[in-house]
């Protein structure tokens, strides 16, 4: 199995950008009608940034994610022009699925080109519309469910199960509440760092949902790369064991989950999301352990594959022109990044602004 700091890594990045974050809003609003009420929290989160730890007592540290973090291709940027012949040009907006205030402002041009957009493109368009992505998850309750009549409680040994039980009641969740929910969703609720939780019971909508919305109110025609099945289908591709394990590991680690939720959303902040990747490596590396086959398999399922399926189901779009693409932003650097996809496919792709931030 993965090490427990990796599989944390990953269950992060995905709560970052990969995973339909609508289906979890409503996972939560689940919990919280079943919860007792707690006090609101303050807007600001309780994590530490992990690289000013890092800068203060372990330079060089820092020094070498900076080092590998500029060697992952189209690592800095979160606002992409693309063009490509004869057509007006089109732009790519990477976005982080949380309803962090900062995160939800739009880097410099790009409220200029959404609202000359004709196109607003969303990895799902079902986001726009609460009743048909409801509808999504009830025609496949299995993919979100145990609907084979086995339940949470079969893939837990008795000292997981304590822990489990414990960690969900501090969150004011009994665990038979849960008990039929796949732990991928449950673990999704739990690595959430509490003031994103009061956000969400509050009813704030992530950018990309904000983004979709308007699209269908101004009458732009809205596109979606993927389905909400196929996104819940990508995740449960993986092993049970896989999902259980970082739902019991992701209890424990307390202050951890929310100083590497801090440090990913200032590292987007600032447009580098090329730096997310190693600093993941880093974190598992000072656990001693290295990645293993279900890790990659993670990575491959939940990132790659999505990435060609994306951008090759955005290419006939984006060559009409006049297209506003927002996507999440670990989706857009790397060698098999969604940048590098539509550059092959004959796309010319620039930096229009890199972050809303500095480092």
């Amino acid at each position: 199995m993965p090490p427990l700091a990796d599989r944390l890594a990953r269950l992060l990045l995905a709560l970052a950008g990969l995973l339909p974050l609508f289906l979890l809003a409503l996972l939560v609003s689940a919990l919280f009608s079943t919860a007792p009420a707690r006090a609101a929290e303050p807007e600001a989160c309780a994590g530490e940034n992990l690289l000013d730890r890092w800068a203060a007592t372990a330079p060089a540290k820092r020094a070498e994610l900076d080092r590998e973090a500029a060697k992952i291709p189209n690592g800095e940027g979160l606002f992409w022009k693309v063009e490509y012949p004869d057509v007006a040009p089109s732009y790519l907006l990477g976005t982080m699925h949380v309803t962090d205030p900062r995160v939800l402002a739009m880097p410099k041009g790009a409220q200029d080109a959404y609202e000359a957009a004709g196109t607003v493109i969303v990895e799902s368009d079902e986001i726009a519309d609460e009743t048909k992505a409801s509808a999504a998850m009830l025609a496949r309750p299995d993919l979100s469910m145990f609907t084979d009549g086995k339940s949470l409680e079969d893939f837990l040994s008795p000292g997981d199960k304590a822990t489990l039980e414990a960690g969900l009641k501090a969150r004011g969740v009994p665990l038979s509440l849960v008990m039929r929910m796949k732990p991928w969703m449950i673990a999704s609720f739990v690595a959430l760092p509490a003031c994103e939780m009061s956000r969400k019971k509050a009813g704030a909508s992530f950018l990309d949902q904000t983004l979709a919305k308007r699209a269908v109110a101004e009458g732009k025609q809205l596109k979606g790369l993927e389905t909400l099945v196929e996104q819940l289908e990508a995740v449960n591709a993986l092993p049970i064991s896989f999902h259980v394990a970082s739902l019991v590991e992701t209890i424990k680690l307390g202050s951890l989950a929310d100083d590497v939720m801090t440090t990913t959303t200032d590292l987007y902040l600032a447009g580098r999301t090329g730096a997310i990747m190693p600093l993941m490596n880093l974190i598992s590396r000072d656990q001693g352990q290295d990645d293993t086959a279900d890790s990659l398999a993670f990575e491959q399922r939940i990132v790659t594959d999505r990435n060609h399926v994306m951008a090759s189901r955005a290419a006939p779009i984006l060559r009409t022109g006049n297209a506003f693409m927002a996507i999440g932003a670990l989706h857009l650097p790397g060698e098999e990044g969604v940048v590098a996809l539509l550059r092959k496919d004959g796309f010319t792709v620039t930096v229009a602004q890199s972050g809303l931030s500095a480092d």
